[in-house]
């Protein structure tokens, strides 16, 4: 096994991360669905791979147009049933799904095939979508998101698994950059799209047209990775992997899954999440808020479940969600702490922005859309930037660093500049900035934690980065209320309680009041749980300032404690290791794409 390159003026280059991943990984054995990727590499001709190519472009734009456009109907989907303040609970129910689901689809991968578990994810993907546009109660919309969360994280994480499965190191960080690159076509593509489908058709049809163009644009390359997996088989040269087809009974096969999934942990996971963020949303809506019993029960039954998790995965699980080598891995360590913060940072002041200007600047519907975009656009065009300069620098830690600190500095100014006493560009200008760090800090994080670990590894250590990442954004979403904890230090409670979506629901109705004291309580709960209510009234008209104040209240909590937040991952990413990219698909064994005994990598490479 060949020792990564050190960068020779930097004492913590990946030397003192080399012993423990080699040590902890040489006893992986590539699953059935690693070497039949490998084998794919030698069936494949001329033709063949440009229909790959063109199936992952069809499936990254239909990925971006998805992004692009679902996120703008929720807050009216919610509306529309009286409960707009359940966006945030609703984000944290998805967002748990979307880090859950990740390990799983990967494991599905690995174990099955890459064609496989792409088939999985359009099942889900299809019926979540026809659930939420026949929606007729807000449990509806939760019910159908859960669903398509699974098809939505299946296909965000197989399309970077067959990144890194195509291309090796120094391509790999410019490659994911561009297959991101419709969400800069689907930035106006898609904020027209929106608005035309809310003025028009409704936000049911915008869901719904999804049932149909996500089968369409997947089919291609579904049926070209079928096509190259069956016929590797068919030559022989791919058997099995060496692992033998399953003879026992149908039970056993299903329990023998259920153990390589971890299916047990995963459910304790999701649980012990689910139980502690969720109440921090419902809290205000709930019967008797805080003084509901259920409410503590849950925080403290999710609490319990924890040290439960830890347990069951270091003593019991024989493949435990995340395998005992990663944590010794100080790539892999790192990357899942910088990706957690940065995500909950996000999260905290990006949940209810889009709400947050519809009801605070006067712009039109589709200048809103547009403006929802603007942090997604620069994230595409700088990812791509630091793809195209690791592709040179052949290293990706400097980047990291430099993105973080960007992304910092936008977050700062967005607690002056948040925008309902700002001017349009210094708003604006606080997106962009966040954009530009987020997109040299995404693409960097992720080929740092792919390149510390063996193709096999490669799945699952993407699974498990974005598993922890998401678990942050859900965080985000839901605790983040720094601020206020600084302010009521009275009780641990209140403390863990005062949270981004907790921070919305407990917050806004008593900035409401603040504001609004000549309207009824009936009336600010109407305002409360409904933005179009807001808007309804115009500019100049007591309510609809009024609200806007408190709306400027609130989103200055949020942004202070999202910027307390991105300190962290800055100050992390100066410890991740700085590996070498070079012409191998990782930077710990000494294998090409295809498995077979790669040239030893150079600083020339």
């Amino acid at each position: 096994m060949s020792v990564p390159k050190s960068d020779h003026s930097s004492k913590d280059a990946e030397h003192g991360d080399t012993a423990s991943v080699s040590s902890s990984s040489t006893d992986v054995v590539a699953h059935y669905g690693v070497k039949t990727v490998e084998a794919t590499h030698k069936v494949y001709g001329k033709y063949s791979k440009w229909c790959l190519f063109i199936g992952l472009a069809l499936s990254a734009y239909i990925y971006s147009l998805d992004g692009t456009t679902t996120y703008n109907y929720l807050a009216f989907a919610t509306s529309s049933f009286g409960h707009h303040s359940l966006i945030s609970t609703i984000q944290v129910a998805q967002s748990i799904i979307i880090a859950v689901g990740k390990p799983i689809i990967a494991k599905i991968a690995d174990v099955t095939s890459r064609g496989t578990a792409f088939f999985v994810v359009l099942v889900f993907y299809v019926i979540g979508y026809i659930i939420i546009a026949s929606a007729k109660s807000v449990n509806a919309i939760a019910g159908g998101i859960i669903l398509y969360a699974i098809g939505y994280t299946g296909l965000q994480l197989l399309t970077q698994i067959i990144i890194a499965d195509i291309t090796t190191l120094k391509w790999r960080g410019l490659v994911s950059g561009l297959i991101s690159l419709p969400f800069i076509i689907n930035a106006f593509v898609g904020s027209n799209i929106a608005t035309n489908v809310l003025n028009g058709a409704g936000w049911r049809w915008g869901y719904g047209m999804f049932a149909i163009l996500i089968p369409v644009s997947l089919a291609p390359l579904i049926v070209t990775l079928l096509w190259a997996e069956r016929k590797a088989r068919r030559i022989g040269v791919v058997a099995n992997g060496g692992v033998e087809e399953p003879s026992e009974p149908f039970l056993r096969r299903f329990l023998t899954a259920a153990d390589k999934l971890d299916v047990f942990g995963l459910l304790l996971v999701g649980t012990s999440v689910a139980l502690i963020l969720l109440p921090l949303t419902l809290s205000q809506t709930a019967k008797g808020g805080w003084h509901n019993a259920s409410m503590i029960a849950m925080i403290v039954i999710g609490c319990v479940l924890i040290p439960f998790y830890v347990l069951w995965d270091v003593k019991v699980a024989n493949h435990p969600v995340i395998p005992r080598r990663f944590w010794l891995n100080r790539s892999v360590v790192i990357a899942c702490v910088v990706g957690a913060f940065d995500f909950l940072s996000f999260y905290i002041s990006f949940t209810y922005l889009y709400s947050f200007v519809i009801v605070v600047k006067p712009w039109s519907l589709l200048d809103q859309t547009y403006f929802s975009q603007t942090q997604t656009v620069a994230l595409t065009v700088f990812g791509i930037a630091a793809g195209i300069a690791m592709r040179f620098l052949h290293r990706s830690k400097p980047l990291l660093i430099v993105g973080l600190a960007i992304r910092l500095l936008g977050c700062g100014l967005m607690i002056h500049s948040r925008g309902a006493n700002a001017s349009d560009a210094e708003i604006v200008w606080t997106q962009i900035l966040q954009g530009i760090g987020g997109g040299f800090a995404a693409t960097t994080l992720q080929v740092s934690a792919q390149a510390s670990v063996p193709h096999a590894d490669v799945g699952i250590v993407t699974a498990v980065v974005l598993l922890v990442t998401e678990i942050g954004g859900a965080i985000g979403t839901a605790i983040g209320g720094l601020t206020l904890v600084l302010g009521r230090l009275s009780s641990l409670l209140m403390a863990i309680s005062l949270s981004a979506g907790a921070i919305w629901t407990n917050e806004m109705p008593k900035r409401l009041a603040v504001h609004l004291p000549f309207v009824s309580a009936d009336e600010r709960a109407t305002l409360f749980g409904s933005i179009t209510s807001v808007t309804s009234y115009p500019r100049g008209d007591p309510i609809r300032e009024g609200a806007i104040m408190a709306y400027d209240d609130v989103m200055k909590m949020l942004t202070i404690a999202a910027t307390a937040f991105a300190v962290v991952p800055f100050v992390v990413s100066f410890f991740i290791p700085n590996w070498y990219l070079g012409d191998q698909q990782n930077a710990v064994d000494n294998a090409d794409l295809t498995g077979e005994k790669a040239a030893v990598p150079s600083e020339k490479s």
